[in-house]
């Protein structure tokens, strides 16, 4: 009976073992545990022909890379995000969670391991380079443009839309004809009657810069170095200096390096009018050798007419000045609002020298809050902030915009520390922009208790 009972113990361990021995793998896997998160968060620009250098679609292409993923989610340097968690929440927040990072943690420290190709999902579709699909429309610049070598050159390309009857867009995609050379894309509307939406049109904030405070060479306009200095625009400013209170109507859509396409929403669509024309400007950087380029916007169609439109307003300080050297300049710009608004998104906009980014709101009751603090700013990922919620900003409000600058030799990317550095249309030059999306809102139209909510919401400034 002892030796049944010590044969039956025997058997059973080794039944167990043996199950052990087959079930499955306890450490990660490409297929079934990264490539899920890599196909939702990394290859609308980790693909072949998009903006990343090197492709995650493949367990193949991937492999190589698996230390330099691993470090960079670590670090949170990809997916790239640059607003402060203490204030506002985003609702293209792309950040991988804990349990993300964790995964990829363990795939590479384990061998990064392929697992079974049956475990693969689907890789995500793509429309011949359209991240959001095959658009309703497409409206090109209207030629095969050369680009011819030698320095940064701004292009303005005005074509008609053909538009018989206004169109309500609820998306925006612009793509480039030529990668290596274009940089980023601005597309306005531009109207006879001078009116977009019912409302006046200022179309000015992408049209060469000119007067006796500007200089343009080949095109590129910039602030002389011997015109005003206003680094605090929410001062006093001298009122012979154009665009420093108030605001400028911004373009239609936008593509900068790093930037999702624009989605406007379904609800919450752009209106472009019968007879509209498209005024494209594009940034052509400096190449070595002659390229072309035949860059294109893609329009995708409401479903119907909304209860408001979205719409934008552009604020800048053209007139600041950086001293050469310095490491923390600052600029600021202010906007009384003239009527209730709910903020949408808000995209701020610098060059190399670009350090961080504040935005305010000193509301009537002389309540302040921080919407929004980017740092570190990045040229090369120069990304919309779409808030979760909508802001709701009452009329008398006052928006505080605070930019930082870095013209020290310590500032990686700075092309000249030497250098007095004014606004200027070139990438070595500098720009002081924020493009805000929003809502006209009326007191009637949001509710007691959401503003309540989003009064809640607000935090102190911080440092």
């Amino acid at each position: 009976m002892r030796k049944l009972l010590a044969f039956s113990a025997v058997w059973m361990t080794l039944a167990i073992a043996a199950q052990s021995t087959w079930a499955e793998p306890a450490g990660k896997t490409f297929t079934k545990d990264v490539a899920p998160i890599l196909f939702k968060n990394c290859v609308a620009c980790h693909r072949p022909g998009e903006v990343a250098p090197m492709s995650l679609l493949d367990y193949e292409t991937v492999r190589p890379w698996a230390k330099s993923i691993r470090k960079a989610v670590l670090s949170r340097k990809m997916p790239p995000w640059f607003a402060d968690p203490a204030f506002g929440a985003f609702a293209n927040d792309p950040r991988l969670s804990d349990q993300e990072i964790s995964t990829i943690k363990a795939w590479v420290d384990g061998g990064s391991p392929e697992g079974d190709p049956r475990d693969l999902p689907p890789k995500p579709a793509f429309v011949e380079g359209w991240k959001l699909g095959k658009p309703d429309i497409v409206i090109d610049i209207g030629q095969d443009f050369a680009v011819a070598p030698g320095n940064d050159a701004y292009e303005y390309f005005t074509v008609p839309t053909n538009f018989t009857e206004g169109k309500w867009i609820r998306a925006a995609e612009i793509l480039p004809g030529n990668r290596q050379v274009v940089h980023h894309v601005h597309v306005s509307l531009v109207m006879e009657n001078n009116k977009v939406d019912g409302a006046d049109s200022k179309t000015t904030a992408f049209r060469t810069q000119t007067g006796q405070f500007w200089e343009v060479k080949v095109g590129l306009s910039r602030v002389r170095l011997d015109a005003p200095v206003v680094d605090d625009a929410c001062a006093n400013a001298p009122t012979e200096l154009q665009n420093l209170s108030g605001f400028e109507e911004g373009s239609f859509t936008a593509m900068l390096p790093g930037k999702a396409p624009d989605v406007f929403g379904d609800k919450t669509p752009k209106w472009i009018p019968a007879g509209a024309k498209l005024r494209f400007q594009v940034h052509y950087a400096k190449v070595e050798t002659p390229q072309t380029d035949r860059t294109r916007v893609g329009f995708y169609l409401a479903s119907r007419p909304p209860e408001r439109p979205m719409r934008r307003f552009d604020l800048r300080n053209r007139y600041f000045l950086i001293p050469a050297g310095a490491a923390n300049h600052e600029v600021k710009r202010c906007y009384e609002f003239e009527s209730d608004k709910l903020l949408v998104s808000i995209t701020p906009h610098m060059h190399y020298r670009g350090k961080d980014a504040r935005y305010e709101l000193v509301r009537p009751n002389g309540r302040r809050e921080t919407l929004l603090y980017v740092s570190p700013y990045n040229f090369e990922w120069q990304l919309l902030y779409r808030f979760r919620e909508p802001i709701y900003v009452e009329k008398g409000s006052r928006m505080i915009v605070t930019f930082h600058y870095d013209n020290s030799p310590n500032h990686r990317g700075n092309p000249d520390p030497t250098q007095v550095v004014r606004w200027g249309d070139r990438s070595e030059d500098e720009m002081m922009t924020s493009w805000i999306e929003y809502l006209d809102a009326g007191p009637s139209s949001f509710s007691r208790q959401t503003v309540t909510e989003t009064a809640a919401r607000a935090r102190p400034a911080g440092p």
